[in-house]
């Protein structure tokens, strides 16, 4: 699936939608191909039906600001680029409203798939 984007703006957004306990929610990702793991926002998580407080796993995590753990949460399902994933684990983190984004879409989630971003034209393709 080829999803467009504006090569001449800041971040490649990407659509998301995660299920959870108690429905689904549809979330900005910044594409980014420097992160691991993917992280959503721990609002968006609760907002599902998820308690990240209550995740038995959490996670070292080193951001701009320093080292942080972050609780992972597996989501039930989660569709991105057309992808589909289930019993998918995700970090929670609370991210600034500045931020403009629900989370980061990372290497986890791209792991054996072919990406290509592609800035002469604006696409970014998953396959």
């Amino acid at each position: 699936m080829s999803l467009p984007f504006d090569p001449q703006q800041g971040l490649i957004i990407v659509r998301t939608e995660l299920w959870g306990p108690t429905g689904s929610a549809l979330l900005r990702l910044a594409l980014d191909t420097g992160a691991t793991a993917r992280v959503v926002n721990i609002a968006m998580l609760v907002a599902v039906g998820y308690d990240p407080a209550l995740a038995p796993t959490r996670v070292q995590v080193t951001t701009g600001s320093g080292v942080e753990y972050a609780p992972r949460v597996t989501l039930s399902r989660i569709l991105a680029l057309g992808q589909q994933r289930v019993d998918f684990p995700v970090l929670g983190h609370t991210l600034p409203p500045s931020a403009g984004v629900d989370g980061l879409l990372g290497l986890d989630f791209l792991r054996g798939q072919s990406l290509t971003v592609d800035f002469r034209t604006g696409h970014v393709t998953l396959v």
